[in-house]
């Protein structure tokens, strides 16, 4: 009987099937038999070209003068500013909703928009950096955390690394959104963990730890306080899931030794994805973590998304159009392999 369970397994992860994601309520296509597809369709360009440690013509290098004509101190270690471009802005209004008749409706927001550059050198990415730089940035996210929570509901820090994912300065650097609305992937999360913690009594992600770190398939690397694993309901080929291994429902709860692990998985993970294809590897990432707003958010869990777009090589992307756009998402190579393939490069 266990042999036929076995070959049943195998098979279904050879052929196309669906996977559900209980952390928004969705479902994934996954269809490993198109890796086996001639490709010819785009292949990305790869730029070799030197990069320098010092750009005069960068607005984010220390020193140099920004857009809305303020001069960059010549920092040492992380750099804050506000976004000179903000997509956010306190508009002023009062009222929370400006149009509501049914169909059409429309709200006022209000926020914030920084930017934080991880180094004063114009060439480095966090992969290149070392722990103790890259625990800097951490403690930088917390410290802005902190500032904000108490002006508004939510705070998005993210990263759009390479052009591939439209990243239109080089300088390593990452954003963060604060705004008085909860943005709608965040909420699909905040409901589906609240539903199963009521019905469950224990955390969703927490219990999804402890499968993943039992079965071993689509584990990354881990250490003593993380675990970095590709999700079972991966969309994107080399998608992964940063989470600490006890439960945090938020960032500002993390220790001492947890920010210093995190620095340390953050960098074997992303030397992991730079190895995997010879590429200084394009990705957009971003933290989630319970909401201001929310009382009794013990149902939550601290989590960091990463969503590389490259699918069979440097040049080949997975592109998220047709299918994906109109009926449901929709992915070529199993989770399983995907870790498989970055456990690989992961430093021991």
């Amino acid at each position: 009987m266990k042999s036929v369970i076995v070959y049943n397994y195998l098979m279904f992860l050879s052929q196309p099937h669906r996977r559900y994601n209980p952390l928004i309520n969705e479902w994934v296509l996954v269809s490993p038999q198109r890796t086996k597809r001639p490709w010819q369709g785009k292949y990305e360009k790869i730029q070799k070209e030197k990069k320098l440690i010092y750009d005069p013509s960068c607005y984010m290098c220390p020193g140099n003068i920004r857009a809305n004509r303020e001069k960059n101190p010549r920092y040492k270690n992380t750099f804050v500013f506000r976004n000179d471009f903000p997509p956010i802005v306190d508009t002023g209004q009062k009222e929370s909703i400006i149009n509501n008749s049914g169909i059409l409706q429309a709200a006022a927001i209000k926020g914030e928009c920084r930017v934080v550059c991880f180094s004063p050198r114009h060439d480095l990415t966090l992969s290149e950096m070392t722990d103790d730089q890259i625990q800097d940035v951490i403690l930088t996210w917390i410290s802005q955390i902190e500032e904000f929570k108490h002006k508004y509901n939510w705070v998005q820090i993210f990263e759009n690394k390479g052009e591939l994912m439209g990243c239109s300065n080089p300088h390593p650097h990452c954003q963060i959104w604060a705004s008085n609305f909860i943005p709608n992937e965040v909420s699909k999360e905040d409901i589906q963990q609240k539903k199963y913690f009521e019905k469950n009594d224990s955390v969703l992600l927490v219990d999804y730890v402890k499968k993943e770190l039992d079965k071993k398939e689509r584990v990354v690397t881990e250490n003593y306080s993380w675990i970095v694993v590709v999700p079972f309901w991966a969309i994107w080929p080399y998608e992964t899931l940063l989470l600490p291994k006890t439960n945090r429902s938020q960032f500002t709860l993390i220790s001492a030794e947890e920010k210093r692990e995190l620095a340390e998985i953050t960098k074997n993970l992303l030397l992991s994805y730079d190895r995997l294809f010879n590429i200084s590897m394009p990705y957009s990432m971003g933290w989630h973590f319970a909401p201001f707003n929310v009382k009794n958010n013990g149902y939550w869990q601290l989590h960091a998304h990463y969503y590389p777009p490259l699918l069979r090589s440097a040049t080949v992307k997975k592109f998220m159009v047709g299918y994906e756009m109109l009926a449901q998402p929709q992915r070529d190579i199993t989770p399983e392999q995907a870790a498989s393939e970055l456990r690989k490069y992961i430093k021991s």
